[in-house]
């Protein structure tokens, strides 16, 4: 076996015949709205968003960002400060992005599924004065302005820049974001940007697994991200930029939405954008209409496309930001013809570390051997170490352990500080993984997520996994519960969601019966549990947190 300190995936760095450059370096020193502007003088008549039935173009892009830039200086935006949008996926999120960067302040993206709770903690942690957000969140803003730094909302329909572009009612105490943008001149103010220290992006993360954290991401940090994502794509570049397209279901506020939308404006793409990443009927429709070059999910929008069924669709397919089950893969596959690339990244890489370049160069035509179920290899100048879960040194070559990464992408240090979260520049991801001697890895489990069975650590993703394989499953997801019988030790639960044709006909001892011809004895789940519909978090991803916390408090209430 080999170590991480051998750095094995660097003879891999090929697409098919090409070979990729094992390094990116320099990287630009540019402010990421610099992108914008390029695309705008390269690409200008091209179309960037696809939305409702309308299509604005890069030159019109810039055009609204830099009025909209103009009018935030006006009403006392200055850099440094922080400005939050709480919007779906729409052209007002964008035009909104980067007329923020150009005005020299930070975006802080809200989730439209925040409650009360969680905008005041995430606006009045960051120092937000200034929102930017949809009609329907208005009533929410305004309850929480008393409890926060809000000065100033600025107001959108989200038909606002769709095809019928409805008149505009002025709401008291309010800004309308198109009348902002029709009364400026298209001059974004002159601020000087330091990309290696000011702030781009401040989104907030760590929900699902506590208390969320604002990650300060430099333009540097994100034009680093970006100029590795590309890297991939090299060979093909003449064929893709300012020509192709990519269907946006993942949300914008979310870090994996967000990079693909930059990567998107950087290339000059045309981004169909889906304001309600749950609504399978429309995505499934855009897809198979527009047959995009790419299109960005998560496992989650995979096994609904799959239970949808799908036909041949010649388009590249990334999925990030969980596990995604081999067996929803196997069927993806089959049903469209093309493998789903995976890849990896945290909201505090400010993009990727990872990318598997053999299920990519299967799509591309240019056949290799593939490594199916693997998140990758590192992406150029991506330092990675496994850490070993008992010592914390690092792990002995073939070991699972926890994956540390460092690199120009990684985020300066969770908000305020920097260097928080971080060890000497390195970053504990969180998840546990193994590599292979060619340097591709492979996801194993969360470390949170990890159970201790009576001494045995059970990795409840590999459980996800099986349960997958069972023909009536839809979702599924296991948990370890703490075991009132064995203080230290955990139990294993079930939680699936049946398709409807095997509702009532499967018991939970024919899901235990799968388990057992597949996983050890003290992996089997001991209980199961039918589910109408499983908790997600606001990415899609099953709460695995949720269902613990839930199943603890009902262990305390009965033991009360």
């Amino acid at each position: 076996m080999v170590s991480t300190a051998e750095k094995p995936w660097l003879s891999g760095y090929r697409l098919g015949p090409y070979k990729l450059p094992q390094t990116k370096e320099p990287y630009p020193k540019v402010p990421l709205h610099n992108f914008l502007d390029a695309a705008a003088a390269e690409f200008p008549d091209h179309a960037a968003c696809s939305y409702l039935g309308n299509e604005i173009n890069y030159k019109e892009l810039k055009l609204l960002a830099d009025s909209l830039a103009a009018a935030l200086a006006e009403l006392g935006v200055r850099k440094g400060d922080k400005v939050a949008t709480i919007l779906p996926n729409c052209p007002q999120f964008v035009i909104s992005d980067f007329g923020i960067l150009k005005a020299g302040a930070a975006h802080v993206p809200c989730s439209v599924m925040h409650k009360a709770a969680d905008l005041i903690y995430e606006i009045g942690e960051s120092g937000t004065e200034t929102v930017i957000c949809g009609e329907g969140s208005l009533e929410l803003v305004n309850s929480i302005k008393d409890k926060t730094k809000i000065k100033r909302i600025i107001l959108t329909s989200l038909t606002d820049y769709s095809l019928e572009k409805p008149e505009l009612k002025q709401v008291p105490g309010t800004y309308q974001l198109r009348d902002l943008i029709a009364n400026h001149e298209p001059k974004a103010p002159a601020v000087d940007i330091n990309p290696m220290e000011d702030l781009a992006v401040l989104p907030f993360t760590g929900g699902a697994t506590g208390l969320p954290k604002g990650v300060m991401l430099t333009h540097y940090n994100r034009v680093v991200a970006l100029t590795q994502l590309v890297w991939q794509f090299e060979p093909l570049r003449v064929g893709i930029r300012g020509k192709t397209s990519i269907l946006m279901p993942v949300p914008l506020f979310h870090q994996y939405g967000h990079c693909m939308m930059h990567f998107a404006v950087y290339w000059g793409l045309k981004m169909y954008l889906l304001p309600d990443p749950r609504d399978t009927d429309t995505f499934l429709e855009l897809l198979t209409k527009h047959r995009p070059f790419v299109c960005a999910c998560v496992p989650t929008q995979y096994n609904r496309l799959v239970l949808k069924g799908l036909g041949r669709i010649p388009t590249m397919f990334m999925s990030t930001t969980s596990a995604l089950a081999p067996e929803v893969a196997q069927k993806f596959r089959q049903q469209t013809g093309v493998p789903i690339t995976e890849a990896y990244g945290l909201t505090e890489t400010g993009g990727g570390t990872h990318i598997n370049l053999s299920s990519f160069s299967k799509i591309t035509g240019f056949m290799s051997s593939e490594k199916f179920g693997s998140i990758g290899v590192p992406m150029p100048d991506t330092e990675v170490k496994i850490v070993d879960l008992d010592t914390g040194e690092e792990a002995s070559p073939g070991k699972e352990g926890e994956l540390w990464v460092r690199g120009p992408q990684v985020m300066l240090g969770y908000w305020p500080e920097p260097g928080k979260g971080l060890v000497d520049g390195w970053l504990p991801t969180g998840d546990v993984v193994r590599m292979d001697d060619d340097g591709y890895f492979y996801i194993t489990d969360r470390v949170k997520d990890m159970a201790n069975v009576s001494g045995l650590k059970v990795y409840t993703r590999l459980v996800d996994d099986v349960l997958y394989e069972h023909p009536a499953v839809a979702d599924a997801v296991a948990i370890g519960i703490p075991d009132p019988e064995r203080p230290g030790s955990d139990r294993i639960k079930a939680f699936v969601r049946l398709k409807p044709e095997y509702e009532g006909e499967i018991t939970a001892e024919d899901i235990i019966s799968h388990c057992r011809e597949k996983l050890p004895p003290y992996a089997v789940p001991k209980f199961v549990e039918f589910r109408k519909e499983l908790p997600l978090t606001v990415t899609e991803k099953l709460f695995k947190r949720q269902l613990r916390e839930e199943e603890i408090a009902k262990m305390k209430a009965k033991a009360e």
